[in-house]
């Protein structure tokens, strides 16, 4: 072989390394999701296993799947701790069976009024460091977090602050949800969110705590319930991204570093791509002449928080865990002047 034909060579097969980024792939996980195939989040989640790739130079392939692919929704930590699934997008609460802590932290109800104080919380206010020493244990690595978004409450009544929630039969799922809006003086009613459209019709209840603006408007809801709140004020949940913890040592730091980057930016991504959502949706609700958005000045939403915050301090009586989210949810609360 002539020293021009080795020449050639090399330089081919660099191309082809180039161009085909697998050749290059160190490590590949499977990961699942809490949301279904073709959920606009899901989409979302997608696009950041894609960006994964880019950032890593293919060194990760991260094959996500939809909800209930592998395990069910709530089995998740136990099949990563396990093996079976290397990692999930998930809702955090979703583990409150086993500590309350997740479920304190995955939505302490009325605590944020916008995605980025709950994102400020878990990257500098001691949320990603209490995350990890809650989950290691359990075999578990929080690698960082984003969020579906702060739900709007749809109200058929104006609803102007916390006053005006007294004997409001409003739709709320158990747990915390329910037992902050009844602290209120409201009077939760357990429903299927299939039956919420039907009941605001019906009048069988005044209110619900159901999704996002956008979502709401989409499904018709603010049409028969003409006084939404917005934006909203009660629930905001925690969706996490993390993997199994073994694995996640294992990988070297460069890698974590992309990962922990790739989460960061998708939480940017997703909250901003909300906003846009909602911001339309809002236009939309508001041209028709039909629908009053109504949006809780600082004080009403310091006062639902107030409330909120007794509720939580019995959640927090649960378990040492617990105990731990609070403290470090309140301190941070108090230093921003949200709770007094």
């Amino acid at each position: 072989m002539t020293h021009m034909t080795r020449r050639t060579l090399l330089a081919a097969t660099a191309v082809m390394a180039l161009a085909a980024p697998g050749l290059a792939q160190e490590h590949s996980f499977r990961f699942q999701s809490s949301d279904p195939a073709g959920n606009p989040n899901f989409v979302l989640q997608q696009g950041w296993a894609e960006d994964v790739a880019e950032k890593s130079g293919g060194r990760i392939k991260i094959d996500l799947l939809p909800v209930e692919s592998i395990v069910a929704h709530n089995e998740t930590q136990d099949a990563i701790a396990t093996g079976i699934l290397d990692g999930h997008v998930t809702d955090l609460s979703y583990f409150a069976g086993k500590d309350p802590a997740f479920g304190l932290m995955g939505n302490p109800v009325g605590a944020w009024s916008d995605p980025q104080q709950m994102l400020d919380f878990v990257e500098n206010g001691g949320g990603k460091e209490l995350l990890n020493e809650i989950m290691n244990p359990y075999g578990l690595q929080f690698i960082g977090a984003t969020t579906p978004g702060l739900e709007a409450l749809v109200s058929a009544v104006p609803l102007d602050g916390v006053d005006d929630l007294q004997g409001v039969k409003i739709r709320a799922p158990e747990g915390l949800v329910q037992s902050v809006f009844a602290a209120a003086g409201a009077a939760p009613v357990n429903l299927p969110g299939s039956e919420v459209f039907t009941s605001l019709d019906k009048k069988v209840i005044d209110a619900a705590d159901y999704s996002v603006f956008s979502t709401n408007q989409a499904q018709g809801l603010n049409e028969i319930a003409p006084h939404p709140v917005y934006p909203g004020f009660h629930s905001l949940p925690l969706v996490e991204i993390s993997m199994n913890k073994d694995k996640w040592d294992a990988l070297p730091q460069d890698l974590q570093q992309v990962l922990t980057q790739s989460v960061k930016d998708f939480a940017q991504t997703q909250t901003a791509a909300l906003a846009e959502a909602d911001a339309a949706a809002v236009a939309e609700a508001e041209a028709s002449g039909q629908i009053t958005v109504h949006d809780w000045p600082d004080e009403e939403r310091a006062k639902f928080r107030a409330i909120a915050q007794g509720e939580w301090e019995k959640v927090a009586g649960q378990s040492p865990a617990a105990q731990r989210v609070y403290d470090t949810l309140t301190a941070y609360l108090t230093d921003k002047g949200l709770v007094q």
